[in-house]
């Protein structure tokens, strides 16, 4: 959809663009399951015999470069940084225990599960997984693909957490850990 689309829509339903989240170059927004980025450009480019326009996105962690169309942020889950009063939240989400791990599924079965609550792009249920699975590993080897979930969870965290908290990664870390020392 172009932006005479995007218009011609919000005509029609001016509730349309106002769900619209506009970025602009130098803001940093997260993408789900890669994490935190900045906007390096926008640009229009021809696709489909339509000019688009895109957010070109350069993830912080890998320096890995996203295209992400201007008008389909909502259901690509772009969004911002979390706030430092959301941190709090996330810290007590990890350090609720009540919530067991699913341990008693098989671990591709968990993958799954897992995977799923990382490509949704919530801090939150990322900070369920890495929860999970850390809690997890405290009593059996993770599957290969476990631990590959438990350090994408770790790096999402760290990476979102630190931004919002305007802090190096370590000390973050350290928080983290803390909170599962009891």
């Amino acid at each position: 959809m172009n932006d005479k689309k995007a218009k011609a829509l919000a005509e029609c339903n001016p509730a349309v663009i106002k769900k619209i989240r506009r970025f602009h170059v130098g803001d940093l927004a997260v993408y789900p399951a890669h994490g935190v980025g900045r906007i390096e450009s926008i640009e229009s480019k021809v696709v489909g015999g339509e000019t688009h326009d895109f957010y070109i996105m350069k993830v912080l962690e890998n320096a890995m470069v996203i295209m992400i169309p201007t008008w389909n942020v909502e259901s690509v889950g772009l969004r911002d940084v979390i706030s430092k009063s959301e941190i709090p939240k996330i810290y007590s989400v990890m350090a609720d225990r009540q919530e067991n791990p699913l341990d008693n599924q098989t671990w591709n079965r968990r993958y799954r599960e897992y995977m799923e609550k990382i490509k949704t792009g919530s801090l939150y249920e990322v900070a369920e997984v890495y929860r999970d699975l850390f809690i997890l590993k405290m009593s059996k080897d993770l599957s290969f693909g476990e631990r590959k979930l438990y350090d994408t969870a770790q790096v999402l965290l760290v990476k979102e957490l630190s931004t919002a908290k305007e802090t190096d990664e370590q000390t973050i870390l350290t928080e983290i850990e803390s909170l599962f020392a009891c």
